[in-house]
């Protein structure tokens, strides 16, 4: 049985070798670190939803999304019943540098990482992917 995904947006936040992750307190990535972002609200654009959860989740507004990945996540039950269902767009975004990220909304914790950090923690792959990508190609 195929299911209708669900929109979501992240936001890369990247400040020289380290990327902005926080610690999910709600599913489907509990007691996961991630990119902020969340679910897109009706008729919210992607990019949109991605710069609203980095302020709701971490106090840090940004500007200037651009379009990095995306991803066609589904969660299973053990009998393979789709548990959810996302597609995550991710983009990067700027900000001031001065700004102090602080953790709110479904943010637990909050961090900067390098993504050797980022390899020892428990992260969604997608989240792993990107930073790998971004710190191999010297963005």
């Amino acid at each position: 049985m195929s299911s209708i995904p669900k929109a979501a947006s992240s936001a890369i936040l990247q400040r020289g070798d380290r990327f902005l992750l926080v610690l999910r307190r709600n599913p489907p990535s509990a007691d996961m670190y991630a990119f902020p972002g969340g679910r897109a609200e009706p008729g919210e654009a992607p990019e949109e939803a991605a710069l609203r959860e980095l302020e709701e989740e971490t106090g840090i507004t940004a500007h200037s999304p651009q379009l990095f990945a995306t991803y066609d996540l589904k969660t299973h039950a053990a009998d393979g019943a789709v548990v959810s269902h996302f597609f995550l767009s991710v983009f990067r975004v700027e900000a001031d540098g001065a700004t102090i990220a602080t953790a709110a909304d479904d943010a637990a914790a909050i961090g900067w990482f390098t993504v050797e950090e980022i390899r020892r923690l428990p992260v969604p792959q997608s989240v792993l992917e990107c930073a790998e990508r971004l710190a191999s190609s010297g963005e």
